[in-house]
């Protein structure tokens, strides 16, 4: 994050549109995917000094523009009538996990507010139109300074889920250098370290579902719970959805939680994911994170389902975590024999937000690819 409030002063910065929307982007770049899109907000004077910082940590907690306000309440010197509000994303005005976004600003005093992405969840033109009617001054930047900056792109593909009505999806791949996900007698734990499985399970506390495949199920007999650091089961869980035609053990372990109490699951008995994807749309269960349907969703595999999902363009990001291991025979983590030539090929893209496209978890890589 910028620093702030050093003895020199604020930070300076351009005062250009371009300028404040790059580190607003910046900013909401630390966040995560998921349910709710990435935003970042900076408060500025009129000058362009930087003043405040802020960006959306994930579903359920403070806004980008509550996070950057608290700041710049907690730390400037200056009247909040005499700064300006940069967001990435239209002030929201509707209340869900939270208040809305407008009740906040209304609150701080600011009365200049600049955005570059209408809200299109908004209602009644979002919490710009909202604002205006209070009196402050509220202005969309133009389309150029929301491209250069990036805003236009940061949440592309999860707008391109919401309209299509389904869950922003995250997929998941832990295998060797030579891509194997399992050694060739079918060992296959662990085969990335304790930082990569505290990583994965950090994805896993976020997501409404995950998907798996039957024959996953029978070879591995996975919990699908997300633990802690320390191994217990968080209070929160998703729902495992076992995607497949076989049967599932009355003795699977996913059909137990804590202590051994029964616990939700969903059998699609489909290969297909639009059919799994149409089966959690009309699933009377408690989601995890609230709502009726779910918002996100993790897919674990196998390598035929994990292949399935890439392949029918359903894949949002993904998160490959590689183990310095050459196991040399085994299954692959993937199984498209459709693609037969190099520009049959499914390209992904390094993601910049969260930890980045390249990081390292202890001996292990983690690779985190968005989708074209």
């Amino acid at each position: 994050m910028t620093a702030l409030g050093s003895a020199a002063g604020p930070v300076a910065m351009s005062a250009s549109p371009e300028a404040a929307l790059s580190l607003a982007v910046a900013e909401a770049l630390r966040g995560h995917r998921g349910a709710n899109p990435l935003v970042g907000a900076v408060v500025t004077g009129a000058d362009g000094a930087v003043l405040a910082t802020g960006f959306h940590r994930g579903r359920g907690t403070a806004h980008a523009e509550v996070a950057a306000l608290e700041q710049f309440a907690a730390t400037s010197g200056i009247p909040p009538a005499e700064a300006i509000l940069w967001v990435t994303l239209e002030p929201c005005d509707h209340t869900g996990s939270t208040g809305p976004c407008t009740e906040a600003i209304l609150e701080s005093g600011i009365r200049r507010v600049r955005y570059a992405v209408a809200d299109p969840t908004g209602h009644d033109g979002g919490g710009a139109a909202r604002l205006r009617r209070s009196g402050l001054e509220v202005e969309q930047v133009g389309p150029a300074a929301a491209e250069t900056s990036g805003a236009e792109g940061l949440n592309r593909r999860w707008l391109q889920a919401r309209d299509a009505g389904r869950p922003f999806v995250t997929a998941h791949l832990a295998q060797s250098l030579d891509g194997r996900v399992a050694a060739a007698d079918g060992t296959s734990q662990w085969i990335t370290g304790t930082e990569s499985r505290r990583h994965a399970h950090a994805v896993r506390s976020r997501v409404d579902a995950i998907v798996v495949g039957t024959g996953t199920v029978a070879a591995d007999d996975p919990r699908l719970t997300a633990r802690d650091a320390a191994g217990h089961e968080l209070a929160v869980q998703p729902v495992p959805v076992v995607q497949g035609r076989r049967e599932v053990s009355v003795d699977a372990a996913l059909r137990r939680g804590p202590e051994g109490a029964p616990r939700g699951w969903i059998h699609v008995r489909e290969h297909d994911p639009r059919a799994v994807l149409d089966r959690l749309r009309q699933a009377r269960t408690a989601w995890p994170h609230g709502g009726d349907r779910p918002g996100h969703l993790l897919i674990e595999g196998g390598p035929t389902v994990l292949a399935a999902w890439l392949g029918a363009g359903l894949v949002d990001e993904m998160f490959v975590y590689q183990a310095p291991l050459v196991l040399g025979g085994g299954p692959t983590g993937l199984d498209l024999p459709h693609l037969t030539t190099l520009t049959q090929a499914l390209r992904l893209q390094p993601d910049p937000a969260e930890n980045g496209g390249l990081s390292r978890l202890g001996e292990d890589v983690l690779l985190h690819y968005a989708a074209h």
